[in-house]
């Protein structure tokens, strides 16, 4: 879908459109201050805006449940979902943010149900929830069910619901336009809207907006091997960074322990949660010599770690299909799980082993490793989404500026997010931001009459016609490679650029690392690759439909958010959650119980945590 015409100026942009742009959409036309609004006759302008067709968005690969304390398979309490979350974020975690997440999660649930998500289902009709890693009960230090699933597509179920829904709200959508600028104003004071570049027309639009909200997903794609589809490129956290914000605790990146081998296709926690269990080289199921308690249900960091540590002492495997390869995988033994059973919970996890892998998981062990899954840090927001900047003493919120789901941190998953509580996120703190945009909006509204604000008018239009310019000069270049003139060449382009840049920050950060590595990695994408994409051409000067435009633009995020993560990363001197520093190996709550906030050119700053009542204790499973 693409609107009819771009309006003057919009009371909210969104942009993006999975699990959070679309509950922020449904969270604005579905609050109080809406409703009143539209009794009284005015109708506010919303634009939803998204680089993909909605139901493509990342939401929809996401496998094994959404958490929330329901306490219909055993009994539960939100306040022990509070308590795993602080734990599984190794105490990095806001918990006021955090004891928000687990006691609004079973509504949030529940209200997923209403909408339509069809979840599994328990013999007596109540919704069906397994184990996942880091969750735990009262009734002793073992997991609990908790992740409500259906089977494990439950993305795809959360991401169709709410799509639907937003189709019957009236919601408009521009589809395949591609965000280039985040407009503040010069003091960070107040946001413009955005600047956007339509791949169907090549027209570049500059949206004012008195409200925007950026929930535009992960950064998977900073690794090589990766559980992320090929558009998570880190967009909104770049936009930020261009613009002159912050980013928190950026250094954080979770390795989900069982990728496929070297695809890094996503095989869902769930398969562990249903009996799976993880081997060596020897045979040997070793998850219970690290984590006695959890085994193989341990925290996400600790099983990667785990698995690293197998694969470094010599007892790990070589992918199947590269037998000459290095030996760092692992297996994961499904085979205890009944065939039936297996197909009924795990059917996208037996498709993906037999299409990627040409394996039986009810008959062959599996071959995984850790797979670059989820970014902790992000766009610094409120439990209301408001994005604010921390100047060393004080949070100063942007005006008019919001942000959800994986691209913001609110500061519930720490250093470490537990299973199941991505989609609660996205969904609750996604809601969240569009009831608080309601209600800003219901304050006032934008009409016919309202004046604009002419140091946001400068703003927007400056940036456009630099865009504008950015755009022109790459047609150009085009011209001049198709021609052959100048010296101009065709020797390099965005997409290896993107893989030289993901290959460097996995030999330097991934699951472990240390000061020689981090500044090895550095050195290269501060030098080379920032200099290649400085300097990308386009090998086609058409203007519309070229995805190589876009890919010019993600290549650049990538490479201004790389930096931001290795600089934070260098910058904290201890191990803590997914950051395991061999260099500093231990946590030392006494100087880095702090968030990061990392600024691109500016030195590191750090926020305390909010502690509320519960203490930092030893963190094992």
């Amino acid at each position: 879908m693409t609107p009819k015409h771009i309006e003057e100026q919009y009371d909210a942009v969104i942009v993006g459109a999975g699990a959070a742009g679309l509950s922020a959409a449904l969270g604005f036309y579905r609050s109080e201050a809406m409703r009143d609004m539209r009794a009284s006759g005015v109708e506010p302008k919303v634009l939803v805006i998204s680089k993909l067709q909605p139901l493509r968005s990342h939401t929809g690969s996401a496998e094994g449940g959404i958490a929330a304390s329901l306490g219909d398979m055993e009994p539960d309490d939100w306040r022990w979902h509070y308590y795993d979350t602080v734990k599984g974020g190794d105490w990095l975690v806001d918990q006021d943010a955090a004891k928000l997440l687990a006691e609004d999660a079973p509504k949030t649930v529940i209200g997923l149900e209403r909408d339509g998500v069809a979840f599994s289902r328990t013999a007596d009709g109540l919704i069906a929830q397994r184990r996942f890693g880091g969750h735990t009960s009262e009734y002793g230090d073992k997991p609990v069910k908790r992740a409500a699933y259906s089977a494990d597509r439950i993305g795809h179920q959360i991401l169709h619901t709410l799509w639907q829904q937003c189709v019957h709200e009236g919601v408009e959508f521009a589809e395949e336009w591609y965000v280039t600028d985040l407009v503040l104003d010069g003091t960070l004071g107040r946001c413009a809207g955005v600047i956007a570049f339509d791949t169907h027309s090549g027209a570049t639009h500059a949206v004012a907006a008195r409200n925007t909200v950026i929930a535009t997903g992960g950064a998977g794609r900073l690794f090589h091997t990766t559980s992320n589809s090929y558009d998570l490129t880190g967009d909104g956290m770049a936009l930020a960074l261009d613009a002159g914000l912050q980013l928190e605790d950026i250094e954080f990146v979770q390795f989900h322990p069982t990728g496929l081998a070297h695809t890094g296709i996503l095989l869902s926690e769930a398969s562990r949660a249903e009996g799976g269990v993880l081997r060596n080289a020897d045979g040997e199921a070793f998850m219970a010599a690290y984590a006695p308690g959890h085994a193989d249900l341990a925290a996400r960091d600790v099983v990667s770690r785990a698995i690293r540590s197998e694969t470094d002492a010599g007892r790990g495997i070589a992918d199947p299909r590269d037998p000459q390869g290095p030996k760092d995988c692992v297996w994961l033994d499904m085979t205890a799980i009944a065939p039936v059973r297996m197909r009924e919970a795990l059917p996208q996890v037996v498709e993906t082993i037999e299409r990627y892998a040409g394996l039986d998981p009810s008959k062959d062990m599996v071959p995984v490793k850790p797979t670059a899954h989820y970014t902790m840090g992000g766009i610094p927001t409120t439990t209301d989404g408001e994005v604010y900047v921390w100047d060393g003493e004080r949070r100063k919120t942007v005006e008019g500026l919001y942000a959800a789901g994986e691209c913001a941190c609110v500061s519930v998953h720490g250093a470490n997010r537990l299973g199941g509580n991505s989609l609660l996120d996205a969904c609750l703190f996604g809601t969240r931001a569009g009831q608080a945009v309601a209600s800003r909006v219901a304050a006032d509204p934008v009409d016919a009459g309202t004046p604009s604000d002419p140091v946001l008018d400068e703003a927007l239009d400056a940036a456009k016609t630099a865009r504008d310019g950015d755009i022109d000069t790459l047609i150009e270049q085009a011209t001049d490679i198709q021609r052959g003139d100048g010296d101009a060449t065709d020797d390099d382009n965005a997409y290896r650029v993107i893989t030289d840049l993901s290959e460097a920050m996995e030999r330097g950060i991934a699951v472990l690392c240390d000061a020689g590595s981090i500044e090895r990695a550095q050195v290269v994408i501060s030098g080379p690759i920032a200099e290649r994409a400085r300097h990308l051409r386009l090998h086609s000067d058409a203007r519309t439909f070229n995805q190589e435009i876009t890919a010019v633009w993600e290549a650049r995020h990538l490479v201004r958010l790389a930096e931001a993560v290795l600089a934070a990363t260098d910058a904290r001197h201890e191990s803590r959650g997914s950051l395991m520093r061999t260099d500093f190996p231990d946590r030392d709550d006494e100087a880095w119980l702090m968030h990061s906030m990392t600024a691109a050119g500016a030195p590191v700053l750090h926020e305390p945590v909010h502690i509320v009542d519960i203490e930092p204790g030893a963190r094992a499973y």
